[in-house]
């Protein structure tokens, strides 16, 4: 059975969820003789039927990244477009996520938009720390790639106890963000980093929180992989594939941002 997602992308997307078959089924019975001619003719494949495959679902995912990297190279050129880029992105992204129906435009326009907030706090960030950027990068294609693998070989899969571990955990780490954001907006936490900036019995608080974050997208990436996996499997419509993009997006962005932050925290940024 599958699991409901974390990532409002897929989880409020009947075309990812157990059972969506029945909305993707033809209204009226063929006739005998329709019958007849669909019995003659060779069999058709999944991409004849312009349903979602794996191959039609990783090149839209791809035509995403590249143009939300495209979107970061002008973002980190001209650095002040980051914040209208995100107020835009993030407007975008509730479209996308209340919007029934699958759309490539505003999935790669909003790919675009947040390539470009990705790209200006980038730069933040590296001139923060020199060479965080890089490492972010990198490991962020370490972790989506050791997912994927894991998820491939079926070592790792979701299940409904982890599922609601995590989302405890990602409602905590959501309540302890806005908390310290407070903190830090109202000044009554001097370290521009927040409660972030500090320690738990000599270990770093960033530390922590970044080992958790980790945990936490890892999880959240094998939900979206699952997600994709029941769509090929009940033979959604392949526009749904830019669905999976931009769920597929927001986990490797945030993944991205968490780790950028916690490396430039434990280099010692300010």
């Amino acid at each position: 059975m599958a699991r409901s997602s974390s990532n409002p992308a897929f989880s409020r997307n009947p075309a990812f969820s157990t059972g969506a078959t029945k909305g993707f089924q033809v209204a009226n019975a063929p006739t005998a003789e329709q019958l007849d001619e669909m019995y003659g003719r060779p069999s058709a494949t999944a991409a004849d039927t312009e349903r979602m495959t794996y191959e039609n679902t990783i090149t839209k995912i791809v035509i995403s990244f590249v143009v939300l990297l495209a979107g970061a190279a002008l973002g980190w050129v001209v650095p002040v477009l980051a914040i209208p880029a995100a107020i835009a992105a993030f407007v975008l992204s509730l479209v996308l996520i209340f919007k029934k129906k699958p759309s490539a435009p505003l999935t790669l326009a909003y790919a675009a938009l947040e390539g470009v907030f990705v790209g200006g706090i980038s730069v933040i960030f590296e001139n923060l720390a020199d060479g965080a950027v890089s490492q972010a990068v990198i490991a962020t294609l370490v972790i989506v790639g050791v997912v994927l693998v894991l998820f491939r070989s079926g070592k790792i899969r979701a299940s409904k106890r982890a599922t609601k571990v995590f989302l405890i955990a990602m409602i905590g780490y959501a309540v302890f963000s806005l908390i310290n954001m407070g903190l830090v907006l109202f000044g009554a936490n001097t370290d521009p980093w927040g409660l972030r900036g500090g320690d738990f019995f000599g270990i770093p608080i960033a530390l922590l929180l970044g080992v958790l974050v980790v945990i936490l997208a890892s999880y959240s990436l094998v939900l979206d992989f699952d997600s994709i996996q029941q769509g090929v499997r009940q033979g959604a419509p392949a526009a749904f594939g830019w669905t999976a993009a931009f769920g597929v997006m927001v986990t490797v962005v945030w993944l991205y941002l968490e780790l950028l932050r916690m490396i430039a925290i434990l280099r010692g940024g300010e």
